[in-house]
């Protein structure tokens, strides 16, 4: 588990602008907001500082979770979205919708930041180099049900193909909701079929224009 952030260090939470996650505070108290995995230093001028999504999950008071031990090299609020194939899949759950919502919302923030017209309605340059978990992503934050123990569900799968992943659903009228979903996030979809078993999947692209 990791350490709590301080009083003072939750003062700086608290007040963080409620939609986008802007802080406010001096470069050492935001820097060590940006140690502990809380914030982000934005890229661009004029460098503003924003909550990442385990900051976002202190501020609404959703307890921290222990990491699993293969996890523990990876940074404090580091966020997955299912894809369908984790072996140890979070629960589904009040905390996780809190979870998805923060991280999509501050996906929006990202493209709002780092696209030159600040559309939100197109994928970042974030999205294109993690395709699976940006699609995922915004699945899974429109309420679409990831792939378990139980049958059904989607998987998103890398391809060979440089910007584009695969969507498998074995429901075909699910399969047209994850299409309209991914559609409306901004990315681009055409439905195929395998070759050998006429299993139709999706193929995923994120707009450019």
């Amino acid at each position: 588990m990791t350490r709590p952030p301080t009083a003072a260090q939750r003062r700086l939470i608290d007040a963080a602008d409620p939609v986008t996650g802007r802080l406010r505070g001096t470069e050492a108290q935001l820097a060590a907001l940006v140690r502990r995995g809380l914030a982000f230093r934005h890229p661009r001028a004029p460098h503003d500082h924003f909550l990442t999504a385990e900051g976002h999950r202190v501020r609404q008071g959703v307890p921290e979770r222990p990491e699993p031990a293969a996890q523990a090299h990876a940074s404090a609020g580091v966020f997955a979205a299912r894809t369908g194939d984790e072996p140890d899949a979070p629960r589904p759950g009040p905390a996780r919708h809190r979870e998805v919502h923060s991280a999509w919302q501050g996906l929006l923030e990202l493209r709002r930041m780092t696209n030159p017209d600040g559309s939100v309605h197109r994928p970042c340059g974030w999205e294109r180099t993690h395709l699976v978990q940006a699609a995922a992503l915004a699945l899974e934050a429109a309420g679409h049900r990831p792939a378990g123990p139980e049958a059904g569900g989607y998987r998103v799968r890398e391809t060979p193909q440089p910007e584009a992943v695969a969507v498998h659903e074995p429901d075909g009228e699910a399969l047209r909701a994850c299409a309209a979903t991914l559609e409306g996030a901004g990315w681009q979809v055409s439905g195929h079929r395998e070759p050998r078993t006429g299993t139709r999947y999706l193929l995923a692209s994120p707009c450019r224009v």
